[in-house]
């Protein structure tokens, strides 16, 4: 069995080296060359140019079209473009996102990344606050301060898990972290 096995191996191994000799021999003697040729470089456009005769062809076709009358009977000539609707988007989802907005309404993500980016912004001007105080108030107050600052941090990290889970994708964004958000006020301390 293992020798017929070798024997049927070698015979593949042989036949590929034949065909991939030929095939070297013919690209070598140019029956390939006509086709790589037409190929572009990579610096050039992917796809071949339009000949003039291509070109003047359609050309041609479109102004005797356009002498005949015919663009003149298209729906829609002369009104402007409906640019509300996403064709591209689900129908059900444009219609109830349309509704929504006719109403004065938002989705629910849109609505937590207000409410987010409001508390983000209220978070670091009371750890600002507390960061600009750390030395007159004492150890004591200073450890108060950011125990209560982390548990507003925990629960600003929690809405951003939430909106992140409702969120499109590509819309998603990052919590916050302790020691990232001191080391940018201790940049801001030491560069003012």
């Amino acid at each position: 069995m293992a020798a017929r096995f070798a024997r049927s191996i070698g015979a593949l191994s042989s036949s590929v080296a034949l065909r991939s000799a030929a095939g070297i021999e013919t690209f070598s003697h140019g029956a390939f060359k006509s086709r790589c040729s037409s190929y572009s470089s990579s610096s050039e456009s992917e796809y071949p140019k339009p000949t003039k005769k291509i070109t003047d062809r359609f050309s041609g076709v479109i102004d005797s079209v356009n002498d005949q009358g015919q663009f003149e009977n298209l729906p829609g000539k002369g009104k402007p473009l409906d640019l509300n609707t996403n064709p591209h988007a689900d129908p059900a989802e444009d219609t109830l996102y349309r509704i929504l907005s006719r109403n004065k309404c938002a989705p629910e993500w849109v609505e937590l990344n207000k409410e987010i980016r409001s508390n983000v912004v209220d978070w670091r001007s009371a750890l600002k606050k507390a960061w600009t105080h750390k030395d007159s108030v004492g150890d004591s107050k200073w450890i108060e301060a950011s125990e209560s600052l982390k548990l507003q941090m925990r629960d600003i990290n929690n809405k951003v898990f939430r909106y992140n889970l409702i969120v499109p994708f590509g819309r998603e964004m990052f919590g916050l972290k302790w020691e990232k958000e001191i080391d940018r006020l201790k940049e801001e301390s030491a560069g003012s």
